[in-house]
């Protein structure tokens, strides 16, 4: 049996769907017993959230006010307190869960597996290398506590209808204080998350400046869609360092992944390669994001995408 702990992404209020992937990736362990923590100043509302997760068979709610920003230094010990009798101890591999999850397999002295994109049993996961151009295979040995994060991309969220007990947890540790909150700075929107977006419209350096990146913006609001951007757009400025896609971005899986002025370099390829349909529009008919696009259309797009936006409504 592989008594499986998963902690818990969340903004304080919900639940990120990076955490219902994990319990996906966690059910394909054999006679698996998933307990989901959820650490917070007051995790009440997100931990019924996750309680009806299918799959899960138990949450523990962790209250503590030093919970209220989700600093690693501060989350790291209360896990490793708690995770002692597990077998697997799993987060997303969002910036939260690359962030925590090596400072829980440190205190708990056990290998990290990181980008899990497979389950082949209890001991042996496969992830990527080499900007996801090979996959490996990883062992432990029998009887090795794991940790690990969970390459979201590659697992489609668990469905809701789960019933699961909540069991208020509050771990004896003295918590570090050479870490502590200061502020946060990150850009307010009310655009879908790039991570968990069903559509993303993402541009490259080909927009020119950071006036013509506004028309990613336009078309993704007739779509719903979040917006992306190439790394060579996020040098050049034209959009913010937290929309870059890609191998050292964001790696992201949508229903939908426009691609405008994005010839397609390797790196950015890595951070889309799970996307169900990529669409892409440049005005090089040789650039070498047509070779994994499912439709490309080669014109201007500057003329391409107002006519889009405009036949969208």
């Amino acid at each position: 049996m592989s008594r499986v702990l998963i902690i818990a992404e969340h903004d304080g209020a919900h639940l990120n769907p990076g955490t219902a992937k994990c319990v996906t990736c966690a059910a394909a362990l054999a006679d698996a017993q998933i307990t989901v923590a959820v650490l917070a100043k007051d995790p009440a509302a997100v931990a019924s959230q996750a309680a009806t997760l299918a799959g899960v068979t138990k949450v523990l709610a962790v209250a503590n006010p030093a919970n209220e920003h989700p600093m690693a230094a501060i989350l790291a010990p209360q896990i490793a307190a708690i995770a002692r009798d597990f077998t697997h101890v799993l987060g997303p591999a969002t910036t939260f869960g690359k962030d925590l999850m090596p400072r829980v397999a440190a205190l708990l002295g056990a290998p990290q597996i990181s980008e899990i994109m497979a389950i082949e049993s209890a001991t042996r996961f496969r992830r990527p290398i080499y900007a996801g151009n090979a996959i490996v295979t990883v062992d432990v040995s029998a009887g090795t506590q794991i940790a690990g994060t969970v390459r979201t991309a590659s697992f489609t969220a668990a469905g809701i209808g789960g019933n699961a007990p909540i069991e208020a947890s509050a771990p004896a540790v003295t918590l570090p204080t050479h870490t502590r909150f200061v502020a946060v700075s990150a850009a307010s929107s009310d655009r879908p998350d790039l991570q968990t977006a069903r559509r993303v419209v993402s541009g490259g350096r080909a927009l020119g400046s950071a006036e013509g990146f506004k028309l990613m913006f336009a078309l993704a609001e007739k779509l719903g869609a979040a917006v992306g951007a190439s790394r060579a757009a996020v040098d050049a400025g034209y959009a913010s360092n937290e929309l870059q896609v890609g191998q050292t971005g964001k790696i992201i899986a949508p229903e939908l992944y426009i691609a405008i002025g994005i010839s397609g370099a390797i790196q950015h390829l890595t951070g889309i390669k799970d996307a169900r349909t990529i669409v892409a529009i440049n005005k090089d008919a040789e650039a070498p994001i047509f070779e994994v696009a499912d439709y490309g259309l080669v014109g201007d797009l500057f003329e391409i995408v107002p006519a889009l936006s405009k036949l969208l409504g």
